[in-house]
């Protein structure tokens, strides 16, 4: 019996700090959220969400143009990463041993791990100098390239859990294998796929360092996705180092704003992966 309640307490004292190390690594995340929520939800307002910014000094003014330029690079991004991803993807789950496939997966962990300001530098040589001007369409490319290793492992990944059985049983019904992948494997793994997407999304949403090279941010409402184009993040960064009040105030509902952005599509990923899980 001593044995059996020395195990007990042992078990009891190992959860107990399991749950403080927990609470110790979560507690700055709260803090974050409430010191965010407390600045940025005081700033909310339908003037905050369509208009204009208001001139230094001003009070006033909202973040329209900022965030319709992140809707608008972000979904340039995702328009453009996705098929990419989806296509090397599915190659390299069905070519896992050759050649092309190994090295492509060492250039994925590359740029995995690769700094963001590196692909906003890259993008600023090969799409920015040569067109001489900065424009949402660079800033989109240099988001897309952060997207596709998010993209293509989780597609990866999520194909690797297909059961062999089922594209065999599509096959030996004379099915080719190109309508194979596409009619019985992609629909079997959507829910790995859209997760992953969505993953990559959040991941780019408040990237700050890539634009900065690229879509360089604009004061005014701007469409045109060959032009200079502002975002979110790019208004933070350069209104919260400003010494006037209506500008942190902006920036401040900007990181609100931003924060309620990925953690729904955070929450969409996780419900989407529940309804659109295939079980076999």
């Amino acid at each position: 019996m001593n044995k059996i309640k020395l195990r007990i307490m042992k078990d009891r004292f190992f959860k107990s700090i399991i749950l403080l190390l927990s609470l110790v690594t979560f507690s700055p995340l709260i803090f974050i959220l409430y010191f965010i929520t407390k600045k940025g939800a005081k700033s909310m307002s339908f003037e905050f969400f369509t208009k204009l910014p208001n001139p230094p000094g001003e009070p006033g003014g909202g973040i329209a143009n900022a965030l319709t330029g992140t809707i608008e690079i972000i979904t340039t991004a995702a328009i453009i990463a996705i098929p990419v991803g989806l296509l090397a993807g599915i190659y390299l789950n069905e070519n896992r041993n050759s050649r092309i496939s190994k090295i492509l997966s060492a250039g994925l962990e590359v740029l995995m791990s690769t700094p963001s300001i590196v692909f906003g530098i890259i993008t600023y040589i090969w799409i920015v100098k040569p067109l001489k001007s900065f424009s949402a369409i660079s800033g989109s490319i240099a988001l897309a390239i952060m997207m596709l290793p998010i993209i293509i492992k989780s597609t990866e990944e999520t194909l690797k859990l297909i059961p062999a059985s089922l594209k065999e049983a599509s096959l030996a019904l004379g099915v080719p294998d190109y309508k194979t992948v596409l009619k019985v494997v992609l629909p079997a793994s959507v829910s790995g796929i859209i997760n992953g997407i969505l993953l990559s999304i959040s991941r780019i949403a408040g990237e700050t360092a890539p634009l900065l090279f690229t879509a360089f941010g604009n004061s005014f409402f701007n469409f045109n996705i060959l032009k200079p184009m502002d975002s979110l993040p790019l208004l933070i960064f350069n209104y919260a180092t400003s010494p006037y009040d209506n500008w942190i105030n902006l920036a401040w509902g900007a990181s609100f704003v931003l924060v309620l952005m990925i953690l729904a599509l955070n929450i969409i990923s996780r419900i989407g992966v529940k309804r659109w899980k295939v079980k076999f």
